[in-house]
């Protein structure tokens, strides 16, 4: 009950100072919290136990960088296997050689019976036999594309032992060491911090006021300070009855990796839907802000 209290006398206060800024003329301004872009707790599509980690706490990550991988040593052979009959020759080779002795073989015994000199069930096993080897070498190529599945299939499995990041940005945590299985468990949590996202919470007398393209002016706290352009991502269609409120994202472009996520804002919008230019920032505040 308490927390509901305190609830809405901060809304009454912010309802308050939004009066008073826009009977000042000013562009109202609005708390606002800095998140991910999108926090991502990575783990394996396979069982296994962790043969080694490559990244830690803090770490920046690329997309597609290697972050940890699983014990293989059963998939690397059988990738080998595969590998190797998939370049096997000799049974192709093999049956092309019959094959080219049947035929010459019937050419053989065509010119023979010709001249009345074998009979007609010689032609028949000729031809027979030139066509069973031919069936043979057709057996052997399937074979081999038959292998080179294989080896597509054992390549594949290879690397689901090999744990990649699907985002750019850093690592938030790391759960797993060498040596524990990954059964049902995170290995680490990432988080893509370019672009940001701002949340931001606010009145419902605003509403129809802030489109999606628009442009804003960030203000991030004390601890890193700045103004820092940003554009409007989403507007809720959907109003908060019981708080008379509304919420905004925007995206914050963070190409440095100055600012991280956690802050808190204050947030500014511009009489504009056109987007303004990404991640561009000045150090000052203007002397109008509150």
């Amino acid at each position: 009950m308490q927390t509901r209290k305190t609830y809405r006398v901060l809304i009454a206060v912010g309802a308050l100072v939004l009066s008073g800024a826009e009977a000042a003329g000013e562009a109202p301004e609005f708390d606002c919290l800095i998140e991910p872009h999108m926090v991502v707790e990575l783990s394996s599509r396979v069982d296994g136990i962790i043969e080694e980690m490559l990244v830690d706490r803090g770490d920046q990550i690329a997309l597609n960088q290697v972050v940890a991988r699983l014990e293989s040593g059963a998939e690397q052979a059988a990738l080998e296997y595969a590998r190797t009959r998939s370049q096997m020759m000799a049974e192709i080779e093999q049956y092309k050689a019959s094959l080219h002795y049947n035929w010459r073989n019937e050419n053989r015994i065509q010119e023979l019976h010709a001249k009345k000199a074998v009979s007609s069930s010689e032609i028949d096993r000729a031809q027979t036999e030139a066509r069973i080897a031919r069936y043979k070498l057709a057996q052997a190529e399937e074979n081999k594309r038959l292998a080179e599945i294989d080896l597509v299939r054992a390549r594949e499995t290879l690397e689901r032992h090999t744990i990649r990041s699907p985002i750019q940005g850093v690592v938030v945590d790391r759960y797993l060491n060498p040596g524990e299985s990954v059964e049902d468990k995170a290995i680490v949590k990432l988080a893509q911090i370019d672009p940001l996202r701002v949340e931001v919470v606010v009145p419902v007398s605003q509403f129809g006021k802030i489109r999606r393209g628009q442009g804003a002016l960030v203000y991030p706290e004390a601890a890193v300070s700045g103004e820092y352009e940003s554009t409007v991502s989403v507007v809720d269609p959907v109003l908060d009855a019981a708080s008379g409120t509304f919420r905004v994202r925007l995206e914050l472009p963070n190409p440095d990796y100055k600012l991280t996520s956690g802050l808190k804002c204050a947030v500014r919008f511009l009489d504009t839907s056109a987007p303004v230019s990404a991640g561009s920032k000045s150090p000052q505040r203007p002397d109008n802000a509150g």
